[in-house]
């Protein structure tokens, strides 16, 4: 059973979860975090959806037994940091589940704890925001996770969904998870993209055909790739999207690169359209939007 629980990244989605856990058990949670940011979630608070959280935080360089379950919620600029100030909490059976964008944060993830159980995972029609320590959220979504196949659940999946079972943590556990780890990044390199380079919320794609079309243009680029690389991604699965997008997702609702444009920080756009750039050049598939995307998005950091 997973009694320890050790999370990094208190953005949008680290909240979330982290404040599911917290109501389950107070100690079965310990937040990593370095001093400047204790400092500061100590004294203005976490709040999320109105309510305080005093989360129990600790410093990577605190000796500590190691956790039972880490969950990593950085952006990807932060992510080789998470892992070594993770060093403490992770030992020979901790499991680790990314909750990142992108398909590419469990390789990092394994070159660096190579022996530990990774369990592929991703989080989808959460539409948390964060504003300083604040965050908030109409629906909370669900995590997908497991191993890559999941015909029979493993004992790490077992466990993890014992957990997520007590924590009342919405989650599914699909049979094909390379299959939906790349329906999401699909998802992520369509509406979070489009999004940030039209300051558009959620109804924007929900209301105005032109942009619905654009965030479309981007995603059709990753299903020919993802069917290129042997995942049978099908423009059923950009329906099975549009469907949460226009009935699970608030209009007023922001991606998290919006998010990051919107405050002036570094986006993960070369984890998104980056990506997409280099397999389209692997494949010898031009990807036009991506490219155009890709530009677009560096400039608007240039800018900050």
């Amino acid at each position: 059973m997973i009694n320890k629980v050790s999370l990094i990244g208190l953005g949008g989605i680290g909240a979330a979860y982290a404040s599911k856990l917290y109501e389950l058990q107070p100690t079965i949670l310990q937040v990593v975090a370095n001093k400047e940011r204790i400092k500061k979630y100590k004294d203005e608070g976490i709040t999320i959806n109105g309510k305080r959280y005093d989360f129990h935080y600790i410093l990577p360089e605190t000796p500590i037994e190691p956790a039972d379950l880490v969950l990593i919620a950085v952006k990807y600029d932060g992510l080789d940091q998470a892992l070594n100030e993770l060093s403490q909490h992770i030992g020979p059976k901790t499991i680790i589940v990314s909750l990142m964008n992108g398909i590419t944060s469990e390789e990092i993830i394994a070159h660096k704890y190579p022996n530990n159980p990774i369990l592929p995972a991703m989080c989808v029609a959460i539409d948390a925001i964060r504003s300083g320590t604040s965050v908030s959220f109409t629906n909370i979504g669900r995590i997908c996770f497991g191993e890559n196949k999941n015909e029979t659940l493993s004992s790490n999946v077992i466990e993890v969904k014992q957990l997520f079972d007590r924590a009342s943590i919405p989650y599914e556990i699909p049979e094909d998870m390379l299959h939906t780890m790349w329906w999401k990044f699909m998802i992520n390199v369509g509406i979070n993209q489009t999004s940030a380079v039209l300051k558009a919320p959620y109804k924007v794609f929900q209301e105005i055909p032109e942009a619905h079309n654009f965030m479309y243009s981007a995603m059709k680029e990753v299903i020919e790739l993802a069917q290129k690389e042997g995942v049978q991604l099908t423009d059923d699965d950009f329906l099975k999207f549009d469907k949460i997008l226009k009935e699970d997702l608030s209009p007023e609702g922001k991606t998290s690169m919006l998010q990051d444009v919107e405050a002036r920080r570094k986006t993960e756009v070369e984890y998104l359209a980056g990506t997409v750039c280099k397999l389209g050049k692997k494949h010898r598939i031009s990807t036009p939007v991506n490219d155009m995307l890709f530009n677009m998005i560096r400039v608007i950091e240039k800018t900050f």
